[in-house]
């Protein structure tokens, strides 16, 4: 096994593809290939799943890919401390429901960490695809809730994807609206008070099951509903209908609307947020750090 093969074997897990990989990687595809097959010899596995679709990784890849992180992270300390080599560019991915506290810890990583050169993603999607994206490497952390409700559904298909879930804090359930509405000056509202107005929730798509709905109470039938994909569109139809969301009560002063506020739902139910990763692989520098700024994020706002 040689250290090239395993920077080969990050790119393609990357690049989804050995074709893209090869371009990145500035090699053809027969060589990236060959390299890869040698790899997989040498350590008698099979790294990647092939289709007429593409690749993935295998389990056996999976498990393989954190130690080959680790492997090539120290291999960079080694050489920017002793061959003064420039560092590579940095890489990380997070999945999460609609959050703004996950947004805001993702700009502070990338504030003190990025460094001159990175590849990041965050994705804001369906309760589904988060803990899909997960189990295929897409990205290395998933941000959702969990309650009283969907918590036998969600952490029984979680520990099914070889999955852990991780509790990041517990909140009382509020209401988002316009700071216009005529329940924005109560100290709390009921689910009986919110009848007269639009409930806005985010739509699930394949898998539009009540168990993962990014609101608490989605079962509770509401005269008024509007599905949407993104949260600038939530917010604007939250100022412009009078509608409602219910979430877990924390606005960001940076990146959400000062027109919108929170305002308490007098329920008993609790909203469990916590972040999954998968278990058969070491998390990445960037993954631990950007753990850390998600954690100090949310204990400062709640």
């Amino acid at each position: 096994m040689k250290l090239h093969q395993l920077k080969y074997f990050i790119e393609v897990v990357l690049s989804g593809s050995i074709n893209e990989a090869a371009r990145r990687l500035y090699i053809s595809q027969p060589t990236l290939s060959k390299a890869i097959k040698e790899l997989e010899n040498d350590l008698g596995i099979v790294l990647f799943t092939r289709t007429s679709t593409g690749i993935s990784l295998s389990p056996d890849g999976a498990e393989f890919l954190s130690y080959a992180r680790q492997i090539n992270e120290q291999v960079e300390l080694l050489e920017r401390r002793y061959f003064d080599t420039e560092p590579s560019q940095q890489l990380f991915s997070v999945s999460s429901q609609h959050y703004s506290f996950v947004v805001d810890a993702f700009v502070e990583m990338i504030r003190k960490y990025g460094g001159d050169k990175y590849q990041f993603t965050i994705r804001e999607t369906r309760t589904y695809e988060i803990i899909d994206d997960v189990k295929n490497l897409t990205s290395e952390i998933g941000v959702l809730y969990i309650s009283a409700f969907n918590e036998k559904v969600l952490l029984q298909l979680i520990k099914e994807k070889g999955l852990k879930f991780t509790q990041l804090f517990e909140a009382h359930p509020h209401i988002f609206i316009s700071k216009t509405n005529p329940l924005a000056k109560r100290d709390s509202v009921t689910l009986e008070d919110l009848d007269p107005y639009p409930r806005l929730a985010f739509e699930q798509g394949e898998y539009n099951s009540f168990y993962y709905s990014e609101e608490v109470f989605s079962t509770i039938p509401s005269p008024k509903s509007i599905q949407v994909s993104d949260r600038a569109t939530l917010f604007n139809l939250l100022i412009g209908l009078d509608g409602y969301t219910i979430s877990t009560g924390i606005l960001s002063e940076d990146l959400d609307s000062s027109e919108i506020v929170q305002v308490p739902l007098a329920v008993e139910d609790k909203i469990k947020v916590g972040w999954v990763v998968n278990k058969k692989v070491e998390l990445s520098r960037m993954a631990r750090i950007y753990l850390e700024e998600l954690s100090a994020t949310t204990r400062h706002m709640l």
